[in-house]
């Protein structure tokens, strides 16, 4: 018996690193002598690395950082704290407030040198937002590890005077205030023995708190490890207010009473 050799076929040789396919034609077996089969010419391949994803997360976290950054107005920290501008959404968040203050905190910490008992106070304005805000205030204060003392409602000179007046002479305070920007807004004013802080402190402390900010994935905590103590701090500085009107005036028949007869302005709308 005649023995039968498997048909031989001749198969055009593909080189795989190419990206264009030449035609195979099968040739030597008769229904297929016309058969040609056609591969696509290019493959095309998405390959993301994982350099460039690393590329968008940084850009996400820069953008993040700035939100922060734009924060900064000069010495101070403004923002829009409520909804109802139109054109600007909220950025005076409770997280960045609680990164803000617990960056403010450190530096204290750091200029004092002092690893504990560092105090700070904290006033605010009657704003809506000022119950919340202040929270977060509390909140990143406690987790810079310092004293936090709540004087409610108070004016600004006050929140400086409270670094200076016996009895209390805190280490620094901040005001919790946007002026006579309007109801929506807030901000920040900071405050040691010394003074105001300068434009170049608070973008200091901007710059650590927008990393902060950037890389925590944490709400700001409703619950305080050490709550704020409250104190009343604005009788004692009414006080030494009247005290000093006295003493100037020096009335003759109503020392107590200097400005008996004079009506008074007071310009209730700017903390």
């Amino acid at each position: 018996m005649a023995s039968t050799s498997p048909a031989s076929h001749s198969i055009q040789t593909i080189n795989a690193s190419r990206t264009n396919f030449p035609s195979l034609t099968i040739i030597n077996k008769p229904f297929l002598k016309n058969l040609h089969i056609s591969l696509p010419k290019t493959i095309s391949l998405r390959v993301e690395s994982s350099s460039t994803a690393k590329y968008n997360d940084d850009v996400a976290v820069d953008e993040e950082m700035d939100k922060i950054r734009r924060l900064q107005n000069g010495s101070d920290v403004r923002g829009v704290a409520l909804q109802g501008e139109k054109g600007r959404s909220v950025d005076l968040t409770p997280p960045a407030v609680e990164a803000i203050a617990e960056s403010f905190g450190e530096w204290v910490i750091r200029g004092l040198e002092k690893a504990k008992g560092v105090n700070v106070s904290l006033g605010k304005d009657p704003r809506i937002s000022g119950k919340t805000l202040s929270v977060a205030v509390f909140s990143g204060l406690s987790r810079a590890g310092c004293v936090v003392f709540d004087m409610g409602l108070a004016t600004t000179p006050a929140c400086f005077m409270s670094t200076i007046l016996p009895t209390f002479e805190y280490d620094a305070s901040i005001m919790m205030t946007a002026s006579h920007l309007p109801y929506t807004r807030n901000g920040l004013k900071f405050f040691t023995k010394k003074g105001g802080l300068t434009s170049p402190e608070v973008e200091e402390i901007c710059d650590a708190a927008a990393r902060k900010y950037a890389n925590r994935l944490a709400k700001v905590s409703t619950t305080l490890p050490t709550r704020p103590i409250k104190v009343d701090f604005m009788s004692t500085y009414a006080k030494h207010l009247r005290d000093i009107i006295k003493e100037r005036v020096n009335h003759p028949s109503h020392y107590d009473t200097p400005l008996k007869g004079f009506q008074v302005l007071i310009p209730l709308h700017n903390y």
